[in-house]
């Protein structure tokens, strides 16, 4: 693999009132108090539109204005936004122009599906609302490709305001030499402009640090906006000096963005400005194939049943008052059950995975409609559905909609049951994004070299027994038994001391006789066992629940070393995060008794740095979702308080600025690679221990 990382300074953030909870932000240290209770500090990077590997725009700044917008990778994806304010401009997104003085950035408020920016001058107060439904029961909603941009500007006195919102053409490749072409089209109540790639080669190649280079954006603006539209490279410069757009649509085309192709860009009349006035236009990417899966092209899932752009983009306008009232509501619910479950700190966090967890996947349709969700192990070597990307995401799926869990297993088992996949245990991915035609990490299908026999076979079988209790039947595992029954056999003769493999975090290297991982596998039979009890499969759940009990009361022996358990069976004065133990107590298991965590988090207590627990006792970096693991594991809440607090301090004071990173170091608090990865959304695991609120999340009905 290989691995970068990006950088950018830290700064802070002003104030800003929020419905009716006023919220008091603290420029020396970032801080903010709420009616709630809650405190949160800024997010390492902003998510802005954010639906897959391809269609995501952060911000990496605090201040909106500080920079331009940019793809997760951090490849520049700049959308510019100026207003003038009685015939003056000014910026409240992007960097350019320069010679345009920014608007004061007073409030900056992310919630699970909407990130809100609050700005200040010459007497207008202007809110900037990026809102991506992402309903996890309504897959039709989920799966639509469009983000709303919402500005709603009100003043103390009359002032004169018009708003600009202009999207340079490189969003639509995946480099600035690639030419494009643009046009305007009609959606009924919507003017929409287009720009893509002149080449259109779908689905070409994959890799990680890419961009989508096939399909077409769309900035699309309703009628009642009364804009006006513009495709040209000059837009910002006249709605500057002249404070209108170009009246001709520039057509000297194919051109590459960093030769002038021509911009989007719409002007938005807001009027003489007192009261609130609102005004919103609609982002978003089409392509007509997504994933090729096993050597078929698979459409997006919205377009399933032959849905166009121009009438999905219609039902989008239409929908947009309803969604906006189901995905506030959403928020405001899931937020505060996030702060109930597990303080202000850990609400912060999970609520800056949500998107980001969904966005790093693709969701298509299988050729009968079947829902397939694809993970893109996003910053690492950019593998598809990798199993150990699977795992630790799974948690979040669980949680909101396990039906979602099943739509990413399904590839995976398909593939595995396949003659072509010759091993006794679980497959590592099944390629590389967005190219799902087989398994490309390690020894791929030639050799063992490199796989991860014990960590990806322990990982479906604890994922597919806690998906099949969530949706109350054993459909799938009854589907998939002689893979699974396979797989078990393995872990039977290989799990208990695992000999020199990688495990998920491989990048500390092969690792023999790995306790963590023993643990997977003896945790992975008790899940086989209530898999085939599940089944009906008395005989063989009674063996196998046998076994991980024998197991389970060996492991205690061969890991104990004092007041904790080793790292390594043949390795004493070693420690490690015992993070698998979490599933003991999620399914039921009770292979482990309670000291075990007891004794596990009393040590770890003893070891934290500024910025959390280290992975073990070899480096001082450490993983973001294994972290929520292993504080899951403790019994008292101040003992969770401890373990997760500084954790809070990284995200809001750690110096590297980017989406999420799942990899980091816990003294200096840098990024050491990894990020926008879907495993954050590991950090749902606190919301599965507690089951009425697991019940009432998966209960959950969408309005």
């Amino acid at each position: 693999m290989s691995f970068e990382s990006i950088e950018v300074p830290v700064s802070t953030i002003g104030k800003r009132i929020f419905s009716a909870c006023v919220v008091v932000f603290v420029f020396a240290c970032g801080l903010f108090t709420s009616s709630s209770g809650a405190q949160q500090q800024r997010p390492p990077a902003v998510p802005l539109i954010v639906h897959d590997p391809y269609f995501s725009v952060w911000s990496f700044a605090d201040h909106l204005t500080d920079r331009d917008t940019t793809h997760w990778t951090g490849k520049r994806q700049p959308i510019h936004g100026l207003v003038r304010i009685d015939g003056k401009p000014y910026r409240f997104m992007g960097e350019e122009p320069r010679d345009v003085p920014a608007m004061q950035q007073t409030a900056l408020h992310v919630t699970p599906t909407h990130t809100e920016y609050d700005f200040a001058a010459a007497g207008v107060t202007l809110r900037v609302e990026f809102f991506t439904p992402a309903p996890p029961k309504d897959l039709d909603v989920l799966s639509r490709p469009v983000t709303y941009l919402t500005l709603t500007a009100s003043a103390d006195s009359a002032h004169d305001v018009t708003a600009l919102i202009d999207v340079d053409p490189v969003i639509a490749v995946n480099t600035g030499d690639e030419p494009v072409t643009w046009g305007r089209s009609r959606a009924n109540e919507l003017t929409v402009l287009n720009v893509g790639s002149r080449e259109q080669k779908v689905l070409n190649r994959s890799g990680d640090d890419l961009r989508i280079d096939w399909g077409y954006f769309h900035l699309a603006v309703p009628e009642s906006a009364g804009a006006q539209m513009a495709a040209s490279e000059n837009s910002v410069d006249t709605f500057v000096k002249t404070g209108t757009l170009p009246t001709e649509d520039q057509m000297d085309m194919p051109r590459a963005p960093r030769n002038g192709a021509a911009h989007l860009a719409a002007m938005i009349p807001l009027g003489s400005v007192t009261a609130p006035v609102t005004s919103h236009v609609l982002l978003a990417y089409t392509e007509d194939f997504s994933i090729e899966y096993l050597n078929r092209r698979l459409r997006p899932y919205w377009q399933r049943n032959g849905e166009t752009v121009e009438e999905m983009l219609s039902q989008a306008e239409r929908d947009y008052a309803s969604l906006e009232q189901r995905g506030t509501s959403f928020d405001e619910e899931l937020t505060a059950d996030l702060e109930k479950a597990g303080g202000p700190a850990y609400a912060q966090i999970a609520i800056l995975a949500y998107r980001q967890t969904l966005a790093a996947h693709g969701l298509a349709a299988d050729f009968d409609g079947t829902p397939m969700l694809f993970p893109k192990e996003n910053f690492s070597n950019g593998c598809i559905s990798t199993v150990d990307v699977l795992y630790p995401s799974g948690p979040f799926f669980l949680f909101f909609n396990p039906a979602l869990l099943e739509a990413q297993l399904k590839p995976v088992m398909e593939y595995a049951a396949l003659p072509r996949w010759k091993w006794p245990f679980a497959p590592h991915d099944l390629g590389q994004y967005p190219l799902a035609d087989g398994q490309v990490y390690g020894g791929g299908e030639r050799t063992e070299e490199d796989q991860m026999p014990v960590e990806e076979s322990g990982n479906l079988l604890i994922l597919v027994t806690a998906m099949e209790r969530e949706l109350g039947n054993w459909d799938f595992a009854r589907e998939y038994w002689p893979e699974f029954q396979k797989w078990a056999e393995y872990l039977r003769d290989k799990g208990l001391d695992p000999a020199n493999q990688l495990s998920t975090d491989d990048f500390a290297g092969h690792l023999a006789h790995n306790a963590n991982l023993s643990i997977k596998a003896i945790e992975g039979l008790a899940a086989f066992a209530e898999m085939a009890r599940g089944l009906g499969k008395g005989d063989i759940a009674d063996d196998y629940a046998h076994t991980a009990r024998d197991m389970a009361a060996k492991w205690q022996t061969m890991a104990a070393d004092g007041d904790h358990y080793k790292l390594a069976f043949d390795k004493p004065g070693t420690w490690s995060q015992k993070y698998n133990l979490v599933w003991d107590q999620i399914l039921g298991l009770n292979l482990f008794p309670a000291r075990v965590r007891q004794t596990e988090v009393a040590f770890y207590l003893k070891h934290l740095n500024r910025f959390g627990l280290p992975l073990d006792n070899r480096k001082t970096y450490t993983k973001l979702d294994w972290q929520i693991w292993t504080a899951t594991l403790a019994a008292s809440s101040a003992d969770w308080n401890a373990l997760v607090d500084p954790i809070g301090r990284w995200v809001n004071q750690g110096p590297t600025r980017v989406p999420l990173t799942d990899w980091y170091d816990t003294v200096s608090g840098k990024q050491e690679s990894f990020q926008a990865r879907s495993v954050v959304g590991g950090v749902y695991i606190k919301m599965l221990v507690d089951p009425a609120v697991a019940k009432k999340w998966r209960d959950r009905t969408e309005p």
